[in-house]
């Protein structure tokens, strides 16, 4: 047998070899321990959530256990009354009364161009 034969020879069973090795080492070493890890944090993903629906109901009931009476009284009414007009307001105009209408962001976006002129500030008139 010619000596390039053999060389091809060599070549080819010692690629075969390599990759048989690390096929099995894929296999049986690599790919359980992947599958191990992937099953725990999946595991551990699902308590996630409960976990911290509980912390945010007892930091909530904690919260408002610790709050005094008289807190009650202006503040709370106060921002909640805020809040529902701010949210008839949406409920009533939909969003554009949040972000403005179609208008008003055109007449901002020419304003924005207008306020620079050549590299220079130009003050709003």
């Amino acid at each position: 047998m010619p000596a390039w034969a053999l060389l091809v020879l060599q070549f080819i069973v010692t690629a075969a070899a390599v990759l048989a090795v690390l096929t099995g080492f894929w296999a049986l070493v690599i790919r359980p321990y992947l599958d191990r890890k992937v099953a725990e944090l999946v595991a551990v993903s699902e308590e996630i959530e409960p976990r911290v629906a509980r912390g945010v109901k007892a930091g909530v009931a904690d919260t408002l256990r610790e709050l005094p009476e008289n807190a009650w009284d202006g503040t709370v009414k106060e921002s909640t009354r805020q809040f529902l007009k701010f949210g008839s307001g949406i409920f009533e105009n939909g969003l554009s009364s949040l972000l403005g209408s179609a208008a008003d962001l055109e007449r901002r976006r020419q304003q924005e161009r207008g306020s620079t002129v050549n590299g220079e500030e130009v003050m709003p008139k």
